[in-house]
């Protein structure tokens, strides 16, 4: 079995579209934090009311993962991706009409 056979399935995908922008968020943290913790920062960009940006960045690299996924035609977890990239989508307009 090979390794993409072997995790070419819907977890995979939507395991790598939830954990890349947490990560992809977290190394923004990383570079910008000027000495505060991570909730001083979280309350920060709260406050300065650029959230649904931070999320919408931190969603880009889902983008290359589904081209690697879908070069290696790994098209499950593709799907798995694009669901949840999806769904970060809806959680940055529902964020925008709320706020």
């Amino acid at each position: 079995m090979k390794v993409t056979e072997k995790y070419n399935n819907l977890t995979t995908g939507i395991i790598a579209g939830i954990l890349l922008p947490i990560i992809t968020a977290f190394i923004m943290y990383l570079v910008a934090k000027n000495d505060l913790s991570l909730g001083e920062w979280l309350r920060k960009i709260s406050d300065a009311g650029i959230v649904s940006k931070v999320i919408t960045l931190s969603v880009i690299p889902n983008v290359f993962i589904f081209l690697i996924f879908n070069h290696f035609d790994m098209l499950r977890a593709s799907r798995g991706v694009l669901g949840t990239t999806i769904a970060w989508a809806v959680l940055v307009f529902g964020e925008k009409l709320l706020v």
